[in-house]
């Protein structure tokens, strides 16, 4: 099968509208052997019925079988309406030869975020269940699922991105379709493969790129390929075969074991479980011996002396070395000055074929962090420094959406950085933000979220928790550790590179 997937067209009489790189795209895929078409939405400038009537003319230039989907400028003015009478169906399924699309209107009206939620979750929970039987499943919606790199800052993600991930994942959904950013990016989560389109047809695009239009192709041994196609002719390519079979079994001798935590919020609140965290204690001490700890931040409530004095009394019975970066509630009041005055600057650290490198994130007073453009550039400079070693980085804020958390951009430049952390091949990356523990692989890096290690205002059904990471010489597998009774559950298991 060959898919055309537009987006972002933006269809106008006003400037916004390129009218010569709509008709060249068209062109080409009306010459070209494509079973049929995707639009993810923004069709429309500002959802007026101008504007479509416009677009409808427009969209019949297209002589092949059109999906078409609305995006948050469609439904400005109470254009979701217009939508209906001009376009179709805001939520929709179609089907091909060996796999159906299952399209999801993800806009909420007048704004620019997104959102899967509440009767429209559920209805693409049953369509996922129905086709279940399908070998390539494709949704698509308008709204990105992961953080997008040269987008400026992180912003209208899916409110509920990382429950429309995990959903994803769980019914082995093939390609998820989008577009909003104006910009093309293709990323592997999993065997998920995630397909930005930039924009078709709009004025607006970012860092000086060009109109571009994404070529999929479907392959009979379950490949999928996804080129993006600028009007200059350039093209980039890429290429994934789903991992089969998913189970492995760790071979040779674990090498390397972590415990890692977060949000233990010490404080004499009555949300802090002061019982837990000595639980956790023990366990390192006695149990797991691992060899190394990692806090990925909120280690107090709010950075006063008083509770500083209590972690630092914790934490000091905890044997093993330990490596401790802040997060966001660690730098409120004079936390900065205290963090540092108790458990001193984060520094990188190299433990044999090990190097566990650091990233601040944390903002003064603000649950929204960033790491900037120079942090950036030290970042990848120290992953180019310590290549052929493994590679750990830690911070507090999470580089991808976490279920049942409200996702709002939590790290206003996630896009850049997880693009530097596939780029340059991170071996994992801990993180340990939004209260809830998750593990996925996106393209050969690892990236783990821990829950909350001793604090009650978590996310997770599983209890407070930490997550255990056993490095083999040729996988990594990571466990959820319940904090009270220490009972586990596998969180993820990925084959590593070489090194």
């Amino acid at each position: 099968m060959r898919i055309a997937h537009i987006s972002d067209t933006h269809i106008t009489n006003e400037g916004a509208f390129k009218g010569y790189a709509f008709d060249l795209i068209v062109e080409e895929i009306n010459r070209g052997n494509f079973d049929f078409v995707i639009h993810t939405g923004d069709i429309t400038n500002q959802g007026l019925r101008e504007e479509y009537e416009q677009a409808a003319y427009q969209l019949k230039k297209i002589q092949k079988p059109l999906v078409v989907l609305p995006g948050n400028h469609d439904v400005r003015n109470v254009g979701y309406k217009l939508f209906e009478d001009f376009i179709g169906p805001l939520n929709g399924v179609y089907e091909f030869r060996n796999g159906v699309v299952i399209w999801v209107d993800s806009t909420i009206p007048d704004l620019s975020d997104g959102r899967i939620g509440g009767h429209k979750f559920r209805w693409l929970k049953e369509r996922l269940e129905e086709y279940s039987d399908r070998k390539f499943k494709i949704v698509a919606a308008h709204h990105h699922l992961v953080p997008l790199p040269d987008t400026g800052r992180e912003r209208n993600v899916l409110f509920n991105a990382g429950d429309v991930l995990d959903l994803l994942l769980r019914h082995g959904v093939t390609l998820y379709t989008c577009g909003h950013k104006h910009v093309p990016n293709v990323y592997r989560v999993e065997d998920l493969v995630i397909d930005n389109a930039g924009c078709t047809s709009c004025r607006k695009t970012r860092k000086g790129d060009v109109n571009s239009y994404n070529i999929i192709e479907l392959y009979d041994d379950g490949r999928v390929r996804v080129t993006i196609r600028r009007v200059t002719g350039d093209e980039a390519a890429k290429e994934h075969k789903p991992v089969k079979p998913k189970i492995f079994v760790p071979s040779g001798r674990r090498l390397f074991r972590i415990v890692q935590m977060s949000e233990s919020n010490v404080s004499d609140r009555v949300y802090f479980r002061r019982k837990t965290l000595e639980n956790v204690v023990r366990m390192i001490n006695e149990r797991l011996k691992p060899d190394l700890v990692v806090h990925n931040g909120d280690m107090v409530d709010a950075g006063i002396e008083r509770y500083y004095e209590k972690a630092y009394e914790y934490y000091q019975l905890v044997k093993p070395q330990k490596l401790l970066v802040p997060g966001h509630n660690d730098i409120t009041y004079l936390g900065h000055e205290l963090f540092q005055e108790y458990f001193g600057e984060p520094e990188v650290l190299e433990l044999g074929d090990i190097a566990i490198i650091p990233v601040l994130s944390a903002q003064y007073e603000t649950p929204i962090g960033v790491v900037g453009r120079m942090g950036q550039r030290k970042l990848r400079n120290a992953l180019r420094e310590y290549e052929g070693k493994f590679r750990i980085v830690v911070m507090h804020h999470n580089v991808i959406p976490i279920p049942r958390s409200r996702e709002i951009g939590f790290l206003e430049d996630a896009g850049d950085v997880l693009k530097v952390l596939t780029d340059e091949g991170t071996e994992l990356v801990l993180t340990g933000h939004g209260g809830n523990a998750f593990g996925v692989k996106i393209e050969n890096t690892p990236i783990v979220n821990a829950g909350s290690v001793s604090w009650e205002l978590h996310r997770n059904p599983f209890g407070n928790s930490f997550n255990l990471v056993d490095i083999y010489t040729n996988m990594v597998v990571v466990w959820e550790v319940q904090s009270t009774w220490g009972s586990r559950k596998l969180l993820g298991i990925w084959k590593r590179k070489k090194t």
